[in-house]
């Protein structure tokens, strides 16, 4: 049965692939899976019929028949598990596959987000100057020792795999920000990640829905 995944029908990211549906796109391409996508609207996700598959009136979902999963990490947690290429076959290494996936989304993600949230909520603050560079101290700590783990190596953990899709997916979220410069290591793994055909393939789909146009290949 082929899959349904919801995302904006207006993305905010203006195509750059940073809408979190670019994570299951990729995912679902890596494991060569034919997938169907339903655009909703700013306000559509805050309807009933939506918030029946997200409790939290976001995108993106995953349909596949009676199953509805909602949050990026499961729903790619259950992509990975259900064809090959995102986890390793030894049990060992797929339970750290999956450990990378969890710290890319509770340790590495929550001080980048906060940081890009600032600017909209708390710009007119008396404190905004102030709570910049403290916010992105907070993040160099966590660059610091990813950067430190990676080494040079090619992916975190041997074969590229959930965790490593996941954590190049967090750290495009600091496009634009000249702190990934002082990661050399880390800007080489996220354009390893970005090469990948699967990678393009599901960037050129979500371009696809701002631009109007339908991908090339």
């Amino acid at each position: 049965m082929t899959p349904t995944i919801t995302a904006f029908e207006s993305s905010p990211d203006k195509g750059r692939g940073l809408a979190r549906d670019m994570r299951v796109r990729w995912a679902l391409e890596e494991v060569g899976r034919p997938y169907d996508v339903r655009l909703v609207s700013f306000s559509g996700m805050k309807e009933p019929a939506h918030k029946a598959l997200h409790p939290f009136g976001q995108i993106p979902t995953y349909q596949e028949g009676d199953l509805v999963l909602f949050e990026t990490g499961s729903i790619i947690l259950h992509v990975a598990e259900q064809g090959r290429g995102l986890l390793p076959d030894d049990a060992n290494a797929r339970a750290r596959a999956i450990t990378w996936m969890f710290a890319a989304l509770n340790t590495v993600e929550p001080p980048i987000v906060e940081r890009e949230q600032v600017p909209y909520v708390e710009r007119d603050k008396p404190w905004y100057e102030e709570r910049l560079p403290l916010l992105e101290d907070r993040i160099r700590v966590r660059l610091d020792d990813l950067s430190s783990r990676l080494g040079d190596a090619e992916w975190l953990d041997g074969a590229f795999s959930a965790g490593d899709l996941m954590m190049v997916m967090v750290l495009r979220r600091l496009e634009g920000m000249d702190m990934m410069q002082e990661y050399p290591n880390l800007s080489a793994y996220v354009a390893r990640g970005e090469a990948r055909p699967a990678y393009k393939r599901a960037f050129d789909a979500q371009l696809a829905v701002f631009t109007g146009h339908a991908p090339i290949g």
